[in-house]
């Protein structure tokens, strides 16, 4: 089934976004992502893209920050490890050249789904339409239309940002305190205070 911005679904095989089943991820690491957030320099570098994407992407309400929106002068907008991957996902798409109606649906269907239904989804599209496959049979099936398709596979660009905010500053959301990547430059610095008090 296919599923396009216009609401019409076809024979082609896949699941249209929207339809349920997927395989979870592991809990705990998502629960411990739910409790950083991210500024949006650290979102732009993580999701490769530039300042003024995400800047624009909010203000179209493409995606918008879950943790914190920007609400007049000197506040920040603060972004999800969700927000994230999503901000990846839409940079693919559009480097891909999907319409960005499309991208709308398939970013409303990612934020409907829980955290746990993403690691074994690949987002599936011929540049009109974006398809959901679960698994690999469902991949195949669509391929054997004959038609030009790509795909994105979530749980890979999951493990890219993960691996790229590891490196990066985050914010608790509780407390807004600021915590240090894994960065060995920021591990270096950090002993050197520490000498030197």
């Amino acid at each position: 089934m296919r599923s396009s911005g216009d609401g019409t679904a076809g024979g082609v095989p896949g699941r249209s976004l929207g339809e349920g089943g997927l395989h979870p991820l592991h809990e705990s690491a998502a629960e411990a992502r739910e409790t950083i957030g991210y500024r949006g320099p650290t979102a732009c570098a993580a999701a490769g893209i530039t300042y003024r994407q995400l800047d624009y992407w909010a203000r179209t309400g493409l995606v918008e920050p879950s943790v914190r929106s920007a609400y007049g002068s000197g506040t920040q907008r603060l972004y999800s490890f969700r927000d994230v991957v999503v901000l990846k996902i839409v940079k693919r798409f559009l480097d891909t050249g999907v319409a960005l109606q499309n991208i709308r649906t398939a970013v409303q269907h990612l934020r409907a789904r829980g955290v746990s239904d993403l690691e074994r989804m690949t987002l599936m599209s011929d540049g009109a339409t974006v398809y959901e496959c679960s698994s690999p049979d469902e991949v195949v099936d669509l391929l054997q239309g004959g038609q030009g398709i790509f795909g994105i596979a979530v749980g890979v660009v999951w493990r890219d940002v993960e691996a790229a905010l590891s490196q990066l500053h985050g914010e608790r959301i509780d407390t807004g305190e600021t915590l240090v990547g894994n960065n060995p430059a920021d591990e270096l610095a950090r002993r050197r205070r520490d000498r030197a008090v």
